[in-house]
């Protein structure tokens, strides 16, 4: 069933006041909207109307007083069969184009760019030809930047494509034989309002190439308006048919329909199209226990909304879920007044700092640089001392906590024993041979450790005992004789062991002549 909110009855009843706070509610919850707007969004722009007295009709009719053309006929097709007829065409388009260039955006227009701002947008489909959807930042398909090629003959790119201009771009131009397409300038104005069609610079430079190599010329095609026309094919017909697939494949949750009145075959069947895809995502109607509870945003989706002055046809029962009627202008206002309250976090601003504060404020310039004195020495301010006031202000860190017992540093040493009394093997019995205990580390013998203010004395054999090392030379210097052994090999070997004998007792009186010099070293003090 159509629900029904009307925008002039919204301060005087409760019941509409609550049923549009919900619904802008619903809009600020949704994240994939799909927006699909026709002429009524450009009406408060300031473009002229076409029947009035002031009308582009009445203008046109002051031109060509004799022909009869009625408004469909200026949007056909088929008035190029006649040249009375395209004339009469050119001359509307370029009245037309000099009222969009006067006017400017409206509100419903800059709401577009802000759900596209807050990421809520998933595409905006639109009827109109003025541009304005790509004046307010919106990308439109029929741009320049839009496709591959630079004159407009290569695919678009989907991704940048925020607007689909379903029946052209005023502002642009298309050659009728090449279909390159280049901006209108007012020297393309001109010559339409005149009703003529100026000649395609891309094709008159081919043909002129094909002329300087003694070629045959090529035809030069004309300029039109690159505008869709009834009965009429799109230039980019297969890419906006991919877009609009990957869009009904991304499940929208939500079609705003706003300023048409739905009479297009081709249009309506795209509305019908997402408005099944957005009922696909609506939520089952369960009874909550709880009405106090905050609602989710799958619980606002799968809304069909139509915003016109005007109601929808019969045909589009169960298809539209509510009208509000009133103007499209009015109602974004309400929405965006309605947003803003219930959640204020999607329009807050991150702000800069322009300049740092003189004075009265909570931030204080205590050293100012000078641009110049971060290069080289003796420039600028880097090494003035700080103020004595700026060092006062600096209060001390508190003391650090002493270490833990675990983490505090031992004084160990090799030939100490550690906390359990232990060493190593060599110095146990070292210690065990001369009597060393734990703590009696002042009578250490003065020949290891050089320490000549002990008082005891050491005897040969505690030395002897604890450095056994001329008996263990004497006993390695006496090679045992080998059995069995013959020839020459064993002669060599006798022979030689006279010379190694005496060099081994060589150096056991060497070290016997130093132990003797150092125990009486060690007894004369």
């Amino acid at each position: 069933m159509l629900e029904k909110c009307s925008l002039d009855n919204n301060q005087a009843e409760p019941a509409a006041r609550r049923a549009l706070s919900n619904l802008s509610l619903s809009v600020a919850k949704c994240k994939k909207i799909v927006v699909v707007t026709g002429a009524g969004i450009s009406c408060s722009c300031g473009i002229p109307d076409f029947r009035s007295s002031d009308g582009l009709y009445a203008l046109v009719k002051q031109q060509y007083p004799d022909v009869v053309l009625k408004g469909r006929d200026l949007f056909d097709a088929s008035l190029f069969r006649d040249a009375t007829s395209t004339a009469v065409f050119y001359t509307f388009i370029s009245q037309l184009k000099q009222s969009v260039d006067r006017a400017s955006p409206s509100p419903t227009h800059r709401f577009l760019k802000a759900l596209d701002a807050k990421g809520k947008l998933l595409r905006s489909y639109t009827q109109n030809i003025d541009g304005f959807e790509e004046q307010v930042g919106l990308a439109g398909s029929s741009g320049q930047h839009a496709t591959l090629d630079a004159k407009g003959k290569g695919k678009l790119k989907t991704k940048d494509v925020r607007n689909v201009q379903l029946h052209g771009d005023i502002h642009r131009v298309r050659c009728t034989l090449c279909s390159a397409e280049f901006l209108c300038t007012p020297e393309y104005l001109d010559s339409f309002d005149k009703g003529i069609a100026p000649d395609c610079l891309e094709c008159a430079s081919r043909s002129k190439a094909r002329e300087a190599r003694a070629a045959r010329a090529l035809k030069v095609g004309t300029l039109r308006p690159a505008i869709v026309l009834y009965d009429e094919p799109h230039p980019l017909g297969d890419d906006i048919g991919t877009i609009q697939t990957a869009d009904l494949a991304r499940r929208p949750d939500m079609l705003i329909i706003m300023g048409t009145s739905l009479k297009v075959h081709g249009f309506k069947k795209l509305v019908k199209e997402f408005a099944r895809a957005v009922h696909e995502t609506a939520p089952p109607k369960v009874e909550t226990l709880n009405p106090t509870k905050k609602s989710s945003a799958k619980s606002h989706a799968g809304k069909v909304i139509f915003v016109n002055k005007t109601p929808p046809g019969a045909e589009w029962e169960g298809i539209i879920d509510i009208w509000v009627q009133g103007e499209s202008d009015k109602w974004v206002e309400k929405v965006t007044e309605d947003w803003k309250k219930a959640v204020p976090g999607d329009w807050e601003v991150q702000q800069k700092l322009d300049g740092v504060p003189t004075g009265g404020g909570p931030f204080k310039v205590m050293k100012e640089l000078n641009g110049a004195g971060l290069k080289g020495k003796g420039k600028g301010n880097e090494n003035i001392p700080p103020d004595v006031i700026s060092l006062a202000c600096l209060t001390p860190l508190p003391d650090s906590p002493p270490p833990s017992p675990s983490k505090r540093r031992t004084l160990t040493c090799h030939y100490m024993p550690d906390e359990e009394g232990e060493c190593s093997a060599s110095k146990k019995r070292a210690s065990s041979r001369l009597g060393w205990v734990e703590g009696d580390m002042d009578e250490l013998p003065g020949l290891l450790f050089g320490n000549c203010a002990n008082k005891r004395t050491v005897k040969k054999e505690e030395v002897e005992d604890a450095f056994p090392v001329a008996s263990d030379v004497k006993d390695r210097s006496r090679p045992k004789s080998r059995a069995g052994t013959k020839g020459g090999a064993t002669r060599a070997r006798s022979m030689s062991r006279p010379k190694a004998a005496s060099a081994v007792q060589k150096g056991t009186g060497n070290v016997a002549a130093q132990s003797r010099r150092a125990r009486a070293g060690t007894k004369v003090k």
